[in-house]
Order: C-alpha cells, then sequence, then structure tokens
C-alpha cells in the first residue's frame, strides 16, 4: 500500500535536503491532516525519512484504522507498556539513524515525547524546521482548494446570520451564537481561530474577542469569523455601521476597502509579498495614516487561519504563486475615534486571475 499524498512527501524530502535534514517529525494536528488526510487523530505522529518510506506511530488500537486512511505503514504502541515516544525512537532507528538531524515543527510538541527523544538522540540536533512545513502547504492542490470554498460558504452563512442579528442592546455574544450555529449548520467543523464580534473603542484592540457588552447606536460593529471544513480554514470581516457613525470612520472603512481592492490586484504569480502589501499600503500613506498602520497585512490560509508563508508585509520578499490562498487586509487603521473599522477576504491565487473565496458583500454594512 502506498501513501496517499505521495507528491506531499516528495516536496517534503526535498526541502529536507535543503536543510541538511534527516528526519522530519510530525505531531502537529495541521500537519498530520496535511500528510494523512485525516481529521479524527489523536495520538499520532508521522516520521518522514529523507531515506527510505515514511511511516506513521499511533495506539495499537487505531493502527488498522490509520494505516488503511492514509496509506502509510502505521505502527503501533501498546500503552502503558510502550509509548509514543519509545515506539517513535525504535521507528528512528529502524531507518539506521544513530544521530539524525531532526526537524520539529513551530508548535505543541508534547514534552513526554520530546524528552524521550532528547534521552535517545543529541538534542544538538534538533532542528526549528516551521518554515519548511509552512512552504511545503503553501501552493494548494484542488482537493485543499474545494475544502477551503466549502469553508468560505459555511463562513458567509456565520456573516449573513450575523448581520441580521446586529441591533442595539444586543449582546456582542448574543451575535456571535448566531453566526456560530449557522455556520454548524452550513457545514463547519468549528471555527479556526477565537472569532471576533467586537464594538465600539473594544474594535482598536490587537486580538479582542465576543464579550457581554451590549451593542450601542452609532457604533462600529466589528465581525471577524472563520470556519473550517476537513480541516481547512477560511475566514473574513465585515463591519457594520449601527445607526450614524462618525463620517471619518465610514471613509476609514472606504479607504481600506479601496486599499484591499489594490492588494489583491496587485496579487498574482511572480509578485513578491512586499509588493502586495505596497500597493495597499500607498492608499494608506497617501491619506496620510502611514503611521497608524501595521507592517502586515495578510497571511497565507489553509490548514491554519494564519499560514506563516507567504506573509504579505512591508518589505516581504517571498515570491507569490498561482494555487496560493492569502488573507488580505488584516489590520485597521489605529487612530482613536475614527480607527477600527475592517475588512478582510480569503484570496485564491490563480494562473491568470483571483478568485475571492469569501463571496460576499463588502460594502459597509448600515443597519
Amino acid at each position: 500500500m502506498g501513501a496517499r499524498f505521495v507528491d506531499r512527501f516528495e516536496k517534503a524530502r526535498r526541502l529536507m535536503a535543503e536543510k541538511n535534514l534527516d528526519l522530519l517529525l510530525v505531531v502537529n494536528r495541521e500537519n498530520l491532516i496535511y500528510f494523512t488526510g485525516l481529521t479524527q487523530i489523536e495520538c499520532l505522529a508521522v516520521l518522514i525519512p529523507r531515506e527510505g518510506e515514511p511511516c506513521a506511530v499511533t495506539l495499537w488500537l487505531d493502527a488498522g484504522y490509520v494505516e488503511r486512511e492514509s496509506g502509510l505503514t502505521t505502527y503501533g504502541y501498546y500503552f502503558p507498556r510502550e509509548t509514543l515516544a519509545s515506539k517513535v525512537v525504535e521507528r528512528i532507528r529502524a531507518y539506521g539513524l544513530k544521530e539524525p538531524r531532526i526537524g520539529f515543527e513551530r508548535y505543541f510538541v508534547d514534552f513526554a515525547l520530546y524528552d524521550g527523544l532528547r534521552q535517545a538522540f543529541p538534542e544538538k540536533n534538533f532542528i526549528g524546521a516551521a518554515d519548511l512545513f509552512y512552504r511545503i502547504r503553501s501552493v494548494k492542490e484542488a482537493q485543499e482548494i474545494e475544502f477551503m470554498r466549502q469553508a468560505a460558504a459555511a463562513a458567509c452563512r456565520g456573516m449573513e446570520a450575523a448581520i441580521k442579528s446586529v441591533r442595539p442592546g444586543v449582546t456582542e455574544l448574543d451575535i456571535l451564537a448566531e453566526a456560530e450555529y449557522a455556520m454548524l449548520k452550513a457545514g463547519s467543523g468549528g471555527s479556526s481561530f477565537r472569532p471576533q464580534v467586537v464594538s465600539g473603542e473594544r474594535a482598536l484592540l490587537t486580538h479582542p474577542c465576543a464579550s457581554n457588552k451590549k451593542i450601542a447606536p452609532g457604533e462600529a460593529v466589528v465581525i471577524h469569523l472563520g470556519a473550517t471544513y476537513e480541516g481547512y480554514c477560511a475566514k473574513m470581516c465585515r463591519t457594520v455601521a449601527v445607526g450614524r457613525i462618525p463620517p471619518e470612520q465610514e471613509n476609514i472603512y472606504y479607504l481600506l476597502l479601496e486599499a484591499q481592492d489594490r492588494a489583491i490586484a496587485a496579487l498574482r504569480p511572480g509578485a513578491t509579498a512586499g509588493e502586495v502589501d505596497a500597493a495597499a499600503r500607498e492608499v494608506v500613506e497617501t491619506a496620510g495614516y502611514g503611521n497608524n498602520y501595521l507592517d502586515l497585512v495578510g497571511y497565507g490560509v489553509g490548514l491554519r487561519q494564519s499560514e506563516f508563508y507567504p506573509i504579505i508585509g512591508k518589505g516581504r520578499t517571498e515570491v507569490i504563486e498561482a494555487g496560493m490562498v492569502v488573507d488580505l487586509l488584516l489590520p485597521t487603521i489605529y487612530r482613536p475615534g475614527i480607527g477600527g473599522p475592517r475588512v478582510t477576504d480569503v484570496i485564491y491565487v490563480g494562473e491568470n486571475k483571483n478568485e475571492i473565496l469569501t463571496d460576499y458583500p463588502r460594502e459597509l454594512v448600515q443597519i
């Protein structure tokens, strides 16, 4: 039986050679989904040697299922006599590796697993390989794009429900509850991040989330939602004006909308991430808000809501490729009294034209 995603393993091996890695250790949920196609996963590791066949390690009860669904030779461990760490060490040694250079992911390596590895192999040969994983995942296959379209459709349903529920006196959490229910009903597997429904001055916080604050007349309500489908993410942000908001604040929204349009137009194969950022930044700086604006305006999107390749930002050199998916435009204008409105969409980079996956009206919503 062959691995389900042979091309993905080959991409990994090519990048492993650049970093002189002997083995990649995969335990992060997003990467496990990427290399196995499984979303019902616990107690699982995938080992990718630079030479030899990749394999999986999991609880013996799940070994047959993992092998059948992923196509990877799978070794079960018998807990508590064995652990994930002891079985992973056993399989690394079975590759004939005595002092391997092991590439690790950015997040969430269980300490027990890490401790077992460092007792078996030289810790000086443990290498951070987060950039490698993000680069592998940055260009999407057709099936991945379809999953993201499904996630985007669910996010749009959530946005529609959220906007319909906005009115003075309801709480931010009331609005979020309607949005989340609608997204789940539309097939979402849950949000990929902590959703944001924030109003008034709270919209200027860096990472706000919904609270028991009640919506008041004359406020802008920022709704930032995410949905998932088969592990893949989509997210979007829209702004709702409750009655009359200050004209300057309304102007800020349309300024950002123009900046987003410019960035989407610049987002094409061969452009650099910095050139995409510059197209948006020119609009903001010409309006006099350059010092009230962040240096980053977007990220890749896929199995995480914010992948770290490419990063769309000031001076960034990553080259945009067909098949990438990014979100634009993350920041607002950070100036008290007028800042806060936001607009964000997920965009698929095509060979000849882009597709806004979160296909929902982008004008300022007035209620």
